[in-house]
């Protein structure tokens, strides 16, 4: 019996440091998108702009992915995860006493700021990853051991929200901000214990290939079509959904806990999504959550009854996090070490900028087309991302079959 290695216990330290800074880190965006809308709308005069303190999230977390990815590479992840909870802590402050002086602009600014640390919290999936760089089956399961805090992130932020957004008299939604502030606080300490190697700038194996001869081969340009479809979609409908809720007659209460659901059924799977994608592919986990995807959209397009709100983001959810593993995973058969940081980079900028753009204009959508025209738009960028995954599968297959 091969005897533990001296690293193993440091692995499985920083793994579960990776996760509690996760559950507390992944715990902002839930209060952000489920609030972010209704608080545009009791600030801004402007209906088509309830939805741009979402949107300049989006933007804010997909700009700084690379000045995020530059920051690591220079300083290490420890310092740049640091700096990431204290901007973030700056921001809620900042967004809360926008509420409080009825300041539209000065809320955006503080959602925007919240960015750069969602850009850092989304990077842990990496750090985890590259522990076990090369091996495939460990690389999805570390990612999805990660991805677990998201689901006790799923239960805080929610909860913050229904405690805390009349905490505060006559100032709805403040509190929640407040306490987001302090959650990325509680994060500091935690980042802070991780003793994670330097992203490595020597080359290890092979030469280090242009970012530009990279993103032009197929494999990457299918990993990230999934990866920016599946998180896009996802961003898109969820952004919309609370404000058509309350649209529809139903209360914020429900709204958040539809978000709620939504976030537990992202994370929720993450327990055997890893084992999943050892036994059957990323590309078959990666389609089977673009469908569910698909399958979300046309049960939101069935009724507007509570229920097909909450049961329509359950199954948006659970395809996101296939998806969005299934692709992640896929992406790390893409690059060699030497290439790993810059091609994380761009996938996580392409894909976060798209949800800033999703999320742009979901709000304007839903304001002039309405809730079904939102869900019918998903349909054919699910079917062209299947159609590339299905035929990048069949070419691998025929180049299986010639090498035998």
């Amino acid at each position: 019996m091969t005897a533990p290695t001296q690293s193993q216990p440091n692995e499985r330290r920083n793994l579960g440091l990776l996760v509690a800074a996760q559950s507390l880190g992944g715990a902002s965006p839930p209060i952000i998108i489920s609030l972010g809308g209704l608080v545009g709308q009791q600030l801004s005069t402007n209906p088509s702009a309830s939805t741009l303190p979402v949107s300049l999230y989006q933007l804010g977390l997909a700009l700084s992915t690379l000045p995020a990815a530059w920051l690591m590479h220079r300083m290490g992840r420890r310092f740049t995860y640091v700096i990431g909870a204290l901007i973030g802590a700056t921001g809620g402050a900042i967004a809360a006493h926008g509420i409080a002086q009825s300041d539209f602009v000065m809320f955006c600014l503080g959602i925007a700021l919240a960015g750069f640390y969602a850009a850092c919290v989304q990077s842990y999936r990496f750090a985890a990853a590259d522990v076990h760089a090369g091996d495939t089956a460990k690389q999805a399961s570390a990612i999805s051991r990660i991805m677990v805090g998201g689901l006790i992130a799923a239960i805080i932020g929610p909860q913050v929200v229904i405690w805390t957004r009349d905490a505060i008299p006559g100032t709805p939604f403040a509190g929640s901000f407040y306490s987001q502030a302090l959650l990325a606080l509680l994060a500091v300490p935690i980042v802070a214990m991780l003793r994670l190697p330097r992203v490595q700038t020597k080359v290890v194996e092979g030469v280090a290939r242009p970012l530009s001869e990279i993103a032009k081969t197929p494999q990457f340009i299918v990993a990230c079509s999934a990866s920016v479809v599946s998180y896009g979609l996802m961003s898109f409908l969820m952004t919309a959904a609370p404000m058509a809720m309350v649209g529809c007659g139903h209360t914020i209460g429900e709204a958040a806990l539809g978000i709620q659901w939504h976030v537990l059924a992202m994370f929720a799977p993450s327990f055997f999504t890893g084992r999943l994608i050892a036994r059957y592919g990323n590309r078959t986990i990666t389609s089977l959550g673009l469908a569910m995807i698909g399958g979300a959209a046309v049960l939101a397009l069935l009724g507007l009854d509570i229920f097909n709100f909450w049961a329509a983001l359950v199954l948006l959810g659970v395809g996101w996090n296939f998806g969005f593993i299934g692709a992640t995973s896929m992406l790390t058969e893409c690059y060699r070490p030497a290439e790993r940081t810059k091609v994380q980079a761009l996938n996580d900028f392409l894909m976060f900028g798209t949800m800033a753009i999703a999320s742009f204009g979901s709000g304007q959508l839903l304001h002039t087309l309405g809730w079904n025209a939102i869900n019918i738009g998903v349909l054919p960028l699910i079917a062209l991302v299947l159609a590339l995954i299905a035929m990048q599968s069949r070419k691998m297959q025929k180049q299986k079959q010639n090498a035998a």
